[in-house]
């Protein structure tokens, strides 16, 4: 078998992965002692790395001790405050305990992307998986690579809801919600964020269904990308074309372009126009006026997500509390309808 291989050079994992008939991939995780690989393709994989003396002194430590200590982070959003929080979080409790951590961020939403971040953390002898890339398409991967280390998820709708740690995406927004009705709005548009995060979806929800309960008309939410840019542009959209009293947005970035908007077409806010975000970044107390939003503790996230997975992966016997519950922060960008505008006129 020897001789199929350059005589200049020791032999590789490609060179293993080769005359085995698997991928690179596959002896990786031999060589990490992954559990999901079949007997009979361990073996196989092993008797060509003995034969061909391959003996990385990385994979040698990994098979002596067992156990890498290092979980893995998958997550789709590094640039957005909530998920960094919550990955700097997980990072500090893992060092406290020991463990080494490894990210990948997402460079694409398509699946062989997300498979490319998967196979390097698995590539890596992860124990477990936080993953903070609420797609549901990167949840469809996960199921078709049948992975087998334990993970825990920062989404908190959809059908994997039985991993989800994250705040209660649909509670908070139907307190937001109910903060604008609770002042008298009857005319409140929702912008939303992407069609396919779980969390905007659990957002609108709450909002539709608060809607619902007040026997409220229902505008069609408008769907955005969680970007301050795309809140100005929603902004201008909505005052040339139609009515409306407040607006409840999906986070605080499009709600933070929203104000902007709102003071660029001479409107106070919250004398013409209330705004409520969600999220709650640093930023959000800060705006003129103050941005009424949704509270979310990322830090608290992070450290749940980090001893859950612990006990998932049979190293805690502690069972963690109950998700973090989001609380309103009623700020200036919030108010009651003025007299005058009920009903609400059209002035745009």
């Amino acid at each position: 078998m020897s001789a199929d291989l350059p005589k200049d050079r020791a032999p590789s994992i490609r060179d293993v992965a080769r005359l085995a008939g698997v991928s690179h991939q596959t002896v990786s995780r031999v060589l990490n002692d992954h559990p999901s690989i079949r007997a009979t393709t361990k073996a196989r994989i092993l008797q060509v790395m003995e034969e061909l003396q391959y003996r990385p002194n990385q994979a040698a430590r990994a098979l002596s001790k067992g156990r890498s200590r290092t979980i893995g982070i998958l997550t789709a959003s590094s640039a957005q405050y909530g998920p960094t929080r919550s990955v700097a979080a997980i990072e500090d409790a893992a060092r406290r305990q020991g463990y080494f951590v490894d990210t990948a961020n997402l460079g694409g939403a398509d699946p062989a992307a997300i498979e490319d971040a998967l196979e390097h953390l698995l590539d890596q002898a992860v124990e477990g998986l936080v993953i903070i890339a609420p797609q549901e398409r990167v949840f469809d991967v996960l199921e078709r690579l049948d992975i087998a280390v334990p993970y825990v998820s920062l989404q908190s709708t959809g059908k994997h809801d039985l991993r989800a740690l994250a705040a209660d995406q649909i509670l908070g927004a139907k307190m937001a919600t109910r903060h604008l009705i609770d002042l008298g709005h009857r005319e409140i548009v929702h912008l939303a964020g992407p069609q396919d995060w779980n969390e905007a979806e659990a957002r609108m929800r709450g909002f539709l269904l608060e809607i619902d309960d007040a026997d409220l008309i229902t505008h069609p939410p408008i769907l955005g990308d969680w970007s301050a840019d795309f809140g100005y542009f929603a902004g201008q959209e909505l005052l040339r074309s139609r009515d409306f009293s407040a607006v409840f947005a999906a986070n605080d970035e499009m709600a933070l372009g929203l104000l902007h908007a709102l003071h660029d077409a001479r409107l106070s806010v919250p004398g013409d126009v209330s705004v409520v975000g969600f999220d709650d970044i640093p930023v959000a107390s800060h705006s003129w006026p103050p941005l009424t939003t949704v509270h979310q503790d990322f830090d608290a996230i992070g450290r749940l997500a980090f001893a859950t997975l612990l006990g998932e992966m049979g190293m805690s016997e502690e069972v963690p509390s109950a998700p973090i519950a989001p609380r309103l922060v009623v700020r200036g960008s919030s108010g009651p309808v003025p007299v005058s505008r009920l009903p609400l006129l059209k002035r745009y």
